[in-house]
């Protein structure tokens, strides 16, 4: 059987870090790596048989392509504190291990939770990440939305979900919104030349449409309401400060 590690990030996660952590104890090596939190992260991950690391952030990408090389094993787990694996997931991530891999990386879905209820609908209904990887495996250098860089490699897909406790309430939704949208500002920058009309307004009225109508998010109720609203805020903010970026 092939060895796994599992590659932790976190900044101020206490309120995730035991929950991740319990869910990953059949990995053969886990790491964390903190962002010096200042809050009880590092002292409750020090619980557990884990490798802990810490080092300043810059950005999702640039932390985990750091944190990659650190990993002992050839494959490597990597996740967020707050998702969480289910024994379904480890089982079958477990029999993987016991094969020879076919893959150089593999997408795995996810069940996000968001406001105490499962989000059925509202765009999140197709959401995966490319997680188990080949250690020569990277991720391209965006602010928002990091991924793994497909091109040359063997992409595979599992079955079962990780379960991804993303947005614990209200105001941490708001909150996350507000600091993706500055590095969307980042990433969209050279793209967008001038902010017009259309980017803010018609395109923040498209992505509502698009979460709450074509993507059901009626269907998950007043949750969907809210999740198909703020991402239309988002992008609204995007441009916002893509124009006060420009001013500048």
């Amino acid at each position: 059987m092939q060895k796994v590690s599992v590659i932790i990030t976190t900044f101020n996660e206490s309120e995730h870090i035991q929950g991740v952590l319990e869910s990953v104890q059949w990995a053969d090596e886990v790491i964390v790596v903190d962002s010096f939190s200042t809050d009880e992260t590092v002292e409750l991950a020090k619980k557990f048989p884990v490798k802990i690391l810490q080092r300043k952030y810059v950005s999702p990408a640039d932390q985990k392509n750091w944190a990659i090389p650190q990993a002992t094993h050839d494959w490597i787990l990597i996740l967020d504190a707050d998702e969480r694996v289910t024994p379904e997931l480890k089982k079958e991530i477990i029999a993987l291990l016991q094969k020879t891999m076919q893959k150089d990386a593999y997408w795995i879905p996810r069940q996000s939770f968001f406001m105490g209820k499962k989000v059925r609908y509202s765009g999140w209904q197709g959401d995966a990440v490319i997680r188990l990887i080949h250690q020569k495996c990277r991720y391209d250098n965006v602010q928002v939305h990091e991924e793994i860089m497909t091109h040359g490699i063997n992409v595979g897909r599992l079955k079962n979900k990780l379960e991804h406790y993303t947005y614990k309430d209200l105001d941490h939704f708001l909150a996350k919104m507000q600091r993706y949208s500055d590095w969307s500002a980042q990433d969209h920058f050279e793209k967008t030349p001038r902010v017009t009309f259309f980017h803010l307004y018609f395109k923040p009225f498209f992505r509502f449409i698009k979460h709450y109508f074509i993507q059901l998010g009626f269907l998950d109720g007043k949750v969907g309401f809210i999740i198909s609203a703020i991402m239309a805020w988002g992008v609204f903010l995007r441009y916002v400060k893509i124009q006060e970026m420009r001013s500048k």
